[in-house]
């Protein structure tokens, strides 16, 4: 009887322990931009996401051109990029679904104080890029197909010109992410376009000055694209959905918005607002 007993008791802890014992989070990969990591936006508003659907987002950290790519090679779940005519296509082409807006900010000019090309007195960032050029003053491009690098090709082309690497004694691509390309810029004493979030996020570690911003050709919107189950059965649809929607939420877009850098706000929601989501 006692050894009965005994056995019961012990099959019914193991089911209690079984009934207790938490799953393994679920593993959500976001492909996403540098800036997005970088300002640490993405551990801000992860953090509850994960907490409340048990799941672990691994965000990876890239340029848009590459963040695409990599949910097109079926290797994320979900993006997060600035690049809208990218990700028209990325959704149109049928790799993605349920795009929507998420937030925004604007693109500026950084360059030293002097400001040998003039571009302050600029009158549009087109105009920005001409005035550069034009005076062979420094300049350190991203180079690496990201939203910020597709931005900024707009204008060169708008311009007819393509300033190259290696041949152009001014131009250079650092290749690299937004806060190596703005720390690259500070060394040459050069100018660099960035995001609005890298700019307050990183202001107080460069000795170059905001120049030039404002202009509404420098809007830089925001969007989130689901990976299309029906090309890849195996992404994580759900739960990119539930993010999807978390981010665009009251609650999420009302996130984006309190989250500051001493006092600065990084970034702005963006859900449904026709302006910012050209």
């Amino acid at each position: 009887m006692k050894k009965m007993t005994a056995m019961m008791l012990g099959l019914l802890i193991l089911a209690s322990s079984a009934f207790t014992e938490d799953k393994e989070p679920v593993k959500v990969i976001l492909s996403t931009t540098t800036s997005t990591y970088e300002t640490g936006l993405l551990d801000y508003m992860l953090a509850p996401f994960e907490k409340e659907n048990n799941c672990k987002v691994h965000s990876l950290s890239l340029g848009t051109g590459k963040a695409i790519q990599v949910a097109k090679d079926g290797n994320a779940d979900l993006i997060l990029v600035h690049a809208r005519a990218a990700e028209d296509q990325f959704v149109a082409e049928g790799w993605g679904v349920n795009r929507q807006d998420v937030m925004y900010n604007d693109f500026l000019f950084m360059g030293p104080k002097e400001d040998p090309a003039g571009i302050k007195n600029a009158k549009s960032a087109t105009e920005v890029c001409k005035k550069i050029a034009e005076a062979e003053q420094p300049f350190i491009s991203r180079g690496d197909d990201s939203g910020t690098h597709k931005r900024e090709m707009s204008f060169w082309k708008k311009l007819k010109t393509k300033p190259e690497s290696g041949k152009d004694s001014w131009y250079m691509e650092a290749g690299q992410g937004m806060a190596a390309t703005l720390k690259i810029a500070d060394e040459k004493n050069g100018y660099v376009m960035l995001d609005r979030a890298t700019y307050n996020f990183q202001k107080e570690n460069t000795r170059l000055v905001l120049l030039y911003e404002g202009d509404d050709e420098l809007l830089n919107p925001y969007g989130m694209i689901a990976v299309n189950p029906e090309k890849y059965p195996s992404v994580k649809y759900d739960l990119a959905m539930k993010m999807i929607e978390y981010f665009t939420s009251e609650r999420g877009q009302k996130m984006i918005a309190d989250y500051k850098i001493k006092g600065e706000q990084l970034y702005f929601p963006n859900f449904k607002n026709p302006r910012a989501a050209k």
